[in-house]
């Protein structure tokens, strides 16, 4: 079986945010490795483009160890950990100020591979500067007037279509252009079903190998629920299944009663009658509107839009750039919302967010109840 993994966490228990493991016995995932090993041969700058949680950062990892800048460094940047206000100065070093001048992690990257993972949550200062850096193979720091050169090859990912963010204005189309010099399209775990018992065996392995204990079987009963389902987590999804059935496994293997799936699908209303058709929940929805107003909700309109994009912003795996093509609107709102709403870090004190009124009891709130129950269903 060929396997790959990211390099040894720190920590003992499974990643939420990525998956760590890649397997490539079904057909697909062999092809993919083999479009994989094309990409490496080449110097251009490469796009990952695939679900969250389907291994892009292993891919990118492979193909930097077959290339022939495998003895220079591989740098990993969360582009959506990245402060707007800090994304230049981290990416690009800074020399302005009094301190020591900074060098960015471009540099770090020199001579190697610089891995941007969504990439689409860069904000659009940082993304001039990456277009310039591509385009000149060089650098400009903060504060400074001179150039710095860089050797550097750009693999970057996303988990939505950037076509979309082009479109809705929050990314560059020039910059897309750019990237997509290498295009590899990864395929989501059930559309390679092959790869999931192998994959699920090498978990219960490694949370073995973890608490001391043998691995766990698989049983009949669980191999068949686990190739029945859909996998909307993908592989970080089925580490974590696996590993949280080998805690409660009693006898030595896993069954279809230890597994927990953490994805959880839209279930139908609980009362009675209650509309469960896209018209009729819609319906619903304009009636919940119509009290908050005859309940003298004020900023409805705002305190509904937030409601919507704070529900997606969830649905999206709290993913700026994700929520902001699947609501078609651009970063910048849907991160001034999210700050409102409080669902996200407010900035620095000299930037406070706008207050939201409090509001007022009774109908009111419990219209507002109503419209969270009806985006959580359907989000």
């Amino acid at each position: 079986m060929r396997l790959l993994t990211l390099p040894t966490p720190q920590s003992t228990t499974p990643t939420t945010e990525r998956a760590r493991a890649l397997v490539f016995e079904d057909p697909r995932s062999q092809q993919l490795l083999q479009r994989v090993k094309q990409v490496a041969s080449t110097d251009t700058a490469a796009l990952l483009t695939g679900e969250l949680g389907t291994g892009k950062e292993i891919l990118a990892r492979h193909a930097h160890e077959l290339g022939a800048r495998r003895d220079r460094p591989f740098v990993a940047v969360r582009c959506g950990a990245l402060s707007p206000s800090l994304a230049e100065s981290e990416l690009f070093g800074d020399e302005q100020g009094n301190g020591p001048r900074k060098r960015g992690l471009f540099e770090a990257a020199h001579g190697g591979t610089l891995y941007l993972d969504e990439v689409g949550d860069l904000p659009p200062g940082a993304q001039a500067r990456l277009l310039r850096a591509l385009q000149e193979r060089e650098v400009l720091r903060a504060g400074s007037r001179k150039a710095t050169p860089v050797d550097v090859r750009v693999i970057a990912a996303t988990s939505v279509p950037l076509e979309s963010v082009v479109a809705a204005g929050g990314f560059r189309e020039d910059l897309l252009a750019r990237l997509s010099g290498a295009h590899v399209a990864v395929p989501p775990l059930r559309e390679r079903p092959g790869d999931i018992l192998p994959l699920a065996r090498y978990f219960a392995g490694l949370s073995g190998r973890r608490s001391g204990a043998a691995p766990c079987a698989l049983a009949s009963s669980a191999v068949e629920l686990l190739l029945a389902h859909t996998w909307p987590g993908n592989i970080r999804e089925l580490e974590h299944v696996i590993h949280q059935a080998s805690l409660v496994c009693r006898t030595g293997r896993v069954t279809r009663d230890d597994l927990r799936f953490t994805s959880l699908h839209p279930k139908a209303p609980a009362s009675p009658g209650a509309p469960c058709t896209v018209d009729g929940l819609m319906a619903t929805l304009e009636t919940t509107i119509a009290a908050l107003f005859e309940g003298g909700c004020p900023n409805v309109h705002q305190r509904v839009e937030e409601m919507v994009i704070r529900a997606t912003y969830r649905r999206c795996e709290r993913n700026l750039g994700q929520t902001a093509a699947r609501l078609g609107v651009s970063r910048d709102l849907v991160r001034t919302r999210l700050l409102q709403s409080g669902e996200i870090a407010t900035p620095p004190a000299s930037e406070p967010p706008a207050s939201l009124p409090a509001a007022p009891p009774s109908r009111t709130g419990e219209a507002l109840a109503a419209v969270r129950g009806l985006l959580a269903l359907h989000s």
